[in-house]
Parts: structure tokens; sequence; C-alpha cells
């Protein structure tokens, strides 16, 4: 019998050789479900090994305001960039697998502690588990934001480490789309839209949705959905992450092999140059990293005392006084009994407001507890 990982890449090579257009798309959409159902399998079974003690990944203990995956082929410079922008040391060398295991080191930029995980390499087939790659994956999975380090002398490499962390679960700068799939006892499948859908009809997205062994289901469409949306909806264990690009080695490259280099990248992503080697463009690189996070500032101001305007925390930009709380003091939250708030999230200066109140960049925050 065909082992999970021979059953995956004979359904990919049927999907490669099978013609793309709508008449085609829900039996894609099926195949690609059958791929999510095979490594839900394989994921248990992995789990299942560990906790008898059969394996042993990464362990990465997350610090900071934030985390940054570096992203690339082996011997593209992460672990010099990595020396050179943070308090750690990571081996580098001229040859490939220098870095055998996961190095954090902690970037301070701007007010904000960031931690940059230099990983192993990462090389073709690393969704299927070949260079160590489950394990660094899913350090990648984990992870704020994705930094690709990329070689302007390789510039396929992008497409191939994107398409093996598309293989893993990871939709990098693409926002979760709004289609909902809740099971039901009775009725089959009742699709609900809002907007007209050109990729699938309502039987399309049945015969997905029962191949992945739903007989009843209510699916609410806010959106043109893809086959591969259904699926992600339906696999329930995507991970949408920000992802930005650094090329390397701008110093050994001629203008004509950036240009080309960057060509070969998306057009709509995040994309800068710099020489790790050289110190080209490192402190351009700490704007780029910091901005690209979305960070914003929050002024605390304790109760019956001064706002403190010197050191402002450094949040996610969709931070709420919940988030606060919890970065604070564990307590916060228990014992919390009311925020007030003045700058650009409040209606009026010292606005009373609830943990689920959504903060805004430069706002000032009193947090009320129960004594």
């Amino acid at each position: 019998m065909a082992t999970i990982k021979e059953q995956i890449e004979l359904i990919r090579a049927e999907i490669d050789k099978t013609q793309k257009n709508k008449a085609t798309n829900a039996h894609i959409g099926k195949l690609k479900a059958k791929i999510a159902q095979l490594k839900l399998k394989e994921e248990k079974a992995m789990a299942h090994s560990k906790a008898s003690g059969g394996g042993k990944g990464f362990e990465v203990k997350k610090s900071g305001d934030a985390t940054v995956a570096l992203v690339g082929f082996p011997s593209v410079g992460k672990s010099t960039l990595i020396s050179k922008v943070t308090d750690a040391h990571s081996e580098a060398g001229g040859y490939e697998f220098t870095t055998l295991t996961c190095i954090p080191g902690v970037m301070e930029h701007r007010g904000a502690k960031i931690q940059i995980l230099d990983l192993p390499g990462l090389i073709k087939g690393a969704s299927e588990g070949k260079g160590r790659g489950r394990e660094i994956l899913n350090v990648i999975r984990s992870a704020d934001m994705t930094l690709f380090i990329v070689d302007p002398f390789q510039d396929a490499h992008f497409n191939v480490l994107h398409k093996e962390l598309h293989n893993a679960g990871l939709r990098l700068n693409e926002t979760k789309p709004p289609v909902f799939i809740k099971r039901v006892d009775k009725g089959g499948i009742d699709v609900r839209t809002t907007v007209e859908q050109t990729h699938l009809s309502d039987s399309d997205i049945g015969e997905i949705i029962r191949s992945f062994g739903y007989t009843s289901a209510v699916v609410t469409l806010r959106e043109n959905a893809t086959a591969e949306q259904i699926v992600d909806c339906l696999a329930g264990n995507r991970v949408y992450e920000k992802a930005v690009i650094a090329i390397n080695k701008i110093d050994i490259a001629t203008e004509k092999e950036i240009v080309k280099a960057t060509k070969a990248l998306p057009s709509e992503w995040p994309v800068m140059r710099i020489s790790a080697f050289k110190d080209i463009g490192l402190e351009e690189l700490k704007d780029f990293i910091y901005d690209n996070l979305g960070f914003m500032r929050v002024f605390l101001k304790p109760q019956g005392q001064e706002a403190d305007l010197e050191e402002p925390l450094i949040v996610k930009d969709d931070s709420t006084v919940e988030h606060i709380c919890n970065k604070l003091h564990r307590d916060f939250v228990r014992k919390f009994r009311f925020g007030r708030v003045k700058g650009p999230s409040a209606k009026f200066d010292w606005q009373r407001v609830g943990l689920d109140h959504r903060l805004l960049d430069g706002d000032l925050l009193t947090i009320v507890v129960k004594r």
C-alpha cells in the first residue's frame, strides 16, 4: 500500500496534468481536499509519534514584541545577517548547512524588541519532511512574519521556497477569506452567498465539501471563493502571515542581475536590497522589518499619576485593551474593571472602555483594576 507521502505525490501529479478551467474547478478542488485530509492524517500520526518519544523538533521560546523567521536556501547569508542585526552569534561559512538548529537573536529597534530566528536552510521537498523541513516549517508557522533572504544569482529559489511554505499551509500576504462552513445535522449542503460566484457553482462547492466527509452544512461566502479557499476553510489549520523579502549579496551582484532577481519576485510584496557581509542597507532593513510588522505605540497613564510619554508600550496594530493587560501582568485581565482612553481610538477624552476596545497608535490608556 502506498504511503501518505506517495499518495500526496500522485494526487499532485494529477493536479499538474489537469487542464485548469471552470469545468475542472470542482475536480481539482476535490483533489486538493484529498491532499488536505491526508496531511491532517499525517500530522496526527506525527503528533502521536512525538508523544511516544519518537521525534524531537526545535524548541523555540518566543520572546520580545514580535518574532521574525529568516527563510532561505542554505548559504544565502542568513547566519551572517542575524549576527549583524541581533545579539546572536550564528556560525557562518562558505558551505551549505552551516546552521543545523534554530538560533534566536533579539533586535532592539525604535523601542521594540524583535526576536529574529535563524533557521536551517529550506530545500525542495521540505513540506514533505526533507532536510528537517517539518520542524523548520512549524517554527515559521508560529512566527509573526517571514523574512525571505534571496540570492540574486539563484532567482528560481524563491518560487521553490514559496511553494514549500504554501504546501505546509502557510498563506503569505493573504487575507483570511470570508468563507464559513458549519456542519449541521440535516438539510444537505446549503450555500449562501452575498456576491456572485464565478469560480464554482453551488454543485461544485457541494462536491468539494462532501469529499471532506460532510453530508449537511451551511456554507456562507462573502466573496467570490476559489476551490482552494473552500479547502483551506475545511482544513482549518491554515496560517495567514506577513512576508517580506531581502535580496542579499548586492555587493557582488550587478544591477542587471539584481533587477532580474527582483522581476522573479511577487510585484506586490515588500522587497529591499542588502549586503549582510558588507553591512549595506542593514539599518534600513531594521526599519523595513519594524514597519512591516505593523507596530503601534500605546502610552500608559497609571491611576493618579502622570502619563509616561517617554517610553510607550510597543504592541501590534490590532491590539485591544485585553492584549495590553496580558502584556503588563496576567492578573490584570482577571482583576479588570474598566479602561479609560484618550487619543485616536476614543470618541472623547478619557472614554470608558472594556477589554475588547481596539486601540490605535498614540493612544493614552489607564487601566482600572479591582483592589
